[in-house]
């Protein structure tokens, strides 16, 4: 490394915030940011991302590793054109589901699910990747943050109409707007609708203990959160004789009773279960793409260098 050009910064993207790290010859900065909207295009958000880092630390790294949400067909090359003017020499790009197995498994075999705002699992086999969900809010991420707000916001209003069980949810909604026969207009309206959604999960899992519907609705998530990780498990070959190596990541994970039913359920298809505990992050994988050569997880980083 010189003084001019040197480090390398990781960011790990998702669609409520943005977290990177920055590692040069005066040792590690961190720091946040609002996540990713994934309707748009995800490389320029990526490059004023960057800009907008650079300029407040004041750095200049030659390298920039990023995994993100949204992005399926990354575009380094995008990046690096559109990083013109700084230090920044080489680009790698990855889905997020690649950089949060990295981070939490490292370069083995195995199955990581991460749910947050959304959810996406990816299991690695010795010659196969296979990636499950992750198809976003409209289409997928199926037991994520989003899809336990969205439950809890629709058993709210049902509640309210009286088409079904009365359920604390409607009490938690309606704190929440002036008028909760217009709360649906406020969220549609809302450019965060997504991330204020997802933060619903919170609150569901804080009255769960008292509420039966919101009990069934972590219930339920758990059982899509399971069977992503048996089908991503199959279709690269594990859990045939033994139970995978699996890792669980993300904030939607820190719900006890959703996290009890998880793994209650992959007990049932391996009786002998037991749920690895992750080595790191979404961004500690973000940190080791440009490590990642010579196995079934390269050919899902792109790279782009002059």
């Amino acid at each position: 490394m010189t003084d001019s050009t040197a480090g390398v910064l990781a960011l790990d993207c998702g669609q409520t915030s943005l977290t990177w790290s920055l590692v040069d010859h005066d040792g590690e900065q961190t720091g946040s940011a609002k996540g990713v909207d994934t309707s748009r295009p995800i490389e320029p958000q990526l490059a004023e991302a960057v800009r907008a880092i650079l300029t407040l630390t004041g750095q200049n790294p030659s390298v920039v590793a990023c995994g993100s949400s949204g992005m399926d067909r990354p575009d380094a090359e995008a990046v690096l054109d559109g990083l013109g003017g700084t230090s920044v020499r080489q680009v790698l790009l990855a889905h997020d589901s690649t950089t949060s197995y990295l981070g939490a498994l490292g370069n083995t075999e195995g199955v990581m699910i991460a749910s947050g705002t959304g959810v996406v699992t990816l299991a690695v086999g010795r010659d196969e990747v296979a990636r499950v969900d992750g198809w976003g809010w409209i289409m997928g991420d199926a037991g994520s943050a989003f899809w336990i707000g969205r439950n809890a916001l629709e058993a709210a209003m049902r509640g309210y109409d009286g088409r079904r069980a009365a359920t604390v949810l409607t009490d938690v909604v309606a704190a929440d707007f002036d008028d909760i026969e217009l709360a649906y207009l406020e969220l549609q309206a809302d450019p965060d609708r997504v991330a204020r959604v997802a933060s619903y999960a919170a609150k569901v899992d804080r009255v769960a203990g008292s509420d039966p519907v919101a009990r069934d609705i972590l219930d339920r998530a758990a059982a899509h959160l399971a069977e992503a990780v048996g089908s991503a498990a199959h279709r690269v070959g594990l859990g045939r004789d033994e139970p995978p190596l699996v890792c669980a990541l993300g904030q939607t994970f820190s719900s006890a009773r959703l996290l009890d039913r998880f793994v209650s359920y992959l007990t049932m298809e391996w009786p002998s279960f037991a749920l690895l505990e992750a080595r790191g992050n979404g961004l500690t994988g973000a940190t080791l793409l440009p490590t990642v050569t010579g196995s079934a997880l390269a050919s899902r980083v792109v790279r782009a260098s002059h």
